[in-house]
């Protein structure tokens, strides 16, 4: 069985992406406070994994992120691991989340009607390898062949593993988010970029994020989304329309998706979060980000399923306002 982005928003009017795999990981009793952070969770809790992936899809969500976004095989080499079990634990983020997804399906979705959930490869940038908060700043001071090296094996084996799309996410560069689009391309895939972001108008390595729509808006075939995602929740609904404006100016028709944090400040020490988070409740600001014309929407880190609830009954008062323009990808 197969779907895509295009065929999961002509559906559902909006698309529900799930929520922080690292929150939901640690409240299931998961230590992350490694350089690995969640990528470690794929060799000594695979069934945690598992679980916050049926937790997700029983939330209400239409889409999953696998538990990829830090595993890397440098990062893994560096702890312990030969390459080819990296390679096998990079692998293993896509089988857990397939396996998950028919669990769920023969259970429970298929009967109840839902769409066949879409597996979103994460692939973190070269900060989130760094482990020290940089892909919050950028300017990572590496050549593009570093980076290309970083990413294209990893891409390849997701890929292989049988991802749908391939989510270059939480991207504080527009340079590397080109890079790692431009593998993609070369790999056939589809793919997502977001974008991790300062403020309501700018990327964190200072670019506005509506030249990075204006960038990305011809001669990519295979993106299928672009968006925004682990930035706080009261910038998103700008960055929205800030990319709803790029991509229009660009004569370009692509799906905007969005999942912030919950507001907090990231520790790179403890990895752990801090703080409160905005007081004003994730659903409402989920409404507020549909109104102002994503197409997907859901939660990063600090978020679980029950953001993922929240995110199922904004949808559901956003359509009963009217249809929404369906964007093709």
């Amino acid at each position: 069985m197969t779907n895509t982005i295009q065929n999961i928003i002509e559906r559902e009017g909006i698309m529900v992406i799930d929520g922080s795999m690292s929150t939901a990981l640690e409240n299931l009793g998961a230590d992350l406070n490694s350089r690995l952070w969640t990528a470690r969770a794929l060799a000594v809790s695979p069934d945690l994994v598992k679980q916050v992936h049926l937790d997700y899809f029983r939330a209400g969500a239409d889409c999953g992120i696998t538990c990829s976004y830090q595993a890397t095989i440098p990062g893994l080499m560096e702890n312990g691991w030969t390459r080819q079990e990296a390679e096998d634990l990079i692998a293993r983020s896509v089988r857990l989340f397939l396996e998950a997804r028919q669990e769920w399906w023969d259970k429970e979705g298929e009967q109840q009607g839902r769409a066949w959930p879409l597996c979103l490869a994460g692939i973190g940038p070269y900060g989130a390898y760094l482990a020290d908060g940089s892909e919050y700043r950028g300017h990572y001071g590496v050549d593009a062949q570093v980076l290309y090296d970083f990413h294209q094996r990893r891409m390849e084996i997701l890929q292989e593993a049988g991802a749908d799309i391939l989510l270059i996410e939480t991207q504080p560069s527009l340079h590397e988010a080109l890079l790692a689009a431009g593998i993609a391309e070369d790999l056939g895939a589809d793919y997502w970029i977001s974008f991790s972001c300062r403020d309501g108008v700018h990327i964190n390595e200072g670019d506005r994020i509506r030249d990075c729509a204006k960038a990305f808006a011809k001669d990519h075939p295979h993106l299928r989304m672009i968006g925004v995602n682990c930035s706080k929740p009261e910038h998103i609904e700008s960055l929205v329309r800030e990319l709803a404006l790029g991509l229009a100016e660009a004569g370009a028709d692509i799906p905007i998706g969005v999942y912030p944090n919950s507001g907090e400040e990231y520790d790179p020490v403890t990895k752990t979060w801090h703080g409160k988070g905005d007081a004003r409740d994730f659903g409402e600001y989920a409404l507020s980000y549909m109104k102002a014309g994503a197409s997907a929407v859901g939660g990063c880190c600090t978020t679980v399923a029950k953001h993922v609830l929240q995110v199922v009954e904004a949808r559901r008062e956003f359509l009963s306002e009217g249809s929404p323009r369906h964007i093709r990808a």
